[in-house]
């Protein structure tokens, strides 16, 4: 299953299953596991760990050094779970000894053409970037998260499960669960309530996102007594908590 012209350290392990096309480079260390496919000129550089039935489309790079400045060759990693989509010159590096050393790349993730992953991120699973998304290093996103073409977020931002990031956005806060950031820099436009409706949230919990969203940011509140409002709320709405926590860990401030 590997074509003769590719290019596969001995230091690497694949599955007996694995498909590896023309001209790819595989380096020492890395891992991929069953059903998965590596492109023509697809590069896994070294130390990466890829789960099973990930598609690596051609040009691809995944598991390059992290494009800092301090760094200095340390050994760190990449990892891949399972059923991700890497599209053609997609970026995706590896982590840094300045946090845990791992860039983490969940489940069922969707990276398109040109969308880059800087170092140290944690992605978790169910994401989209589109076409030239780029997130910058040590940027946290949850389950679900969407980032339109072009959009970019600043590191050590964190994105919540089922937020929304626009085409052209310039995020350099962290922006909450549910909301749907707009502009640059990005700015709460809104609740992500289509997306919330395809993956099963009741009409009555899409309301409740609503209120609590206007709470955050419509009724003129303190942040402070907004999130006490926010806790009240999540005392009998399951699905207000989340937003809840997320703010509660927030280091970098909120779109506002």
């Amino acid at each position: 299953m590997i074509d003769a012209r590719a290019i596969v350290s001995p230091d690497a392990r694949l599955a007996p299953d694995v498909e590896v096309g023309p001209f790819a480079i595989i380096g020492p260390g890395v891992e991929i596991g069953p059903g998965c496919t590596v492109g023509a000129h697809a590069v896994i550089e070294r130390d990466a760990r890829l789960g099973a039935r990930n598609r690596v489309f051609p040009f691809a790079s995944l598991g390059s050094a992290p494009q800092d400045k301090s760094y200095k060759g340390e050994p760190t990693r990449l990892e891949i779970g399972d059923d991700n989509v890497f599209r053609e010159f997609c970026t995706v590096n590896r982590g840094t000894t300045k946090d845990q050393g791992v860039t983490r790349i969940g489940h069922q993730n969707l990276f398109m053409s040109y969308s880059h992953v800087a170092h140290d991120c944690v992605i978790g699973d169910k994401v989209v970037l589109a076409n030239l998304a780029t997130l910058g290093g040590h940027v946290h996103l949850g389950d679900w998260v969407i980032m339109g073409g072009f959009s970019g977020i600043h590191q050590f931002c964190k994105v919540g499960a089922h937020a929304f990031i626009a085409n052209n956005a310039a995020v350099t806060r962290d922006v909450p669960p549910y909301v749907m950031a707009v502009g640059q820099p990005a700015t709460p436009h809104s609740v992500n309530a289509e997306g919330l409706k395809r993956r099963g949230f009741t009409p009555q919990n899409i309301r409740n996102i609503r209120t609590a969203f206007r709470t955050l940011y419509r009724e003129d509140r303190k942040l402070a007594d907004a999130v006490d409002e926010l806790r009240k709320l999540a005392a009998s709405q399951p699905e207000i908590a989340p937003f809840v926590a997320f703010i509660d860990a927030s280091s970098r401030s909120l779109v506002r």
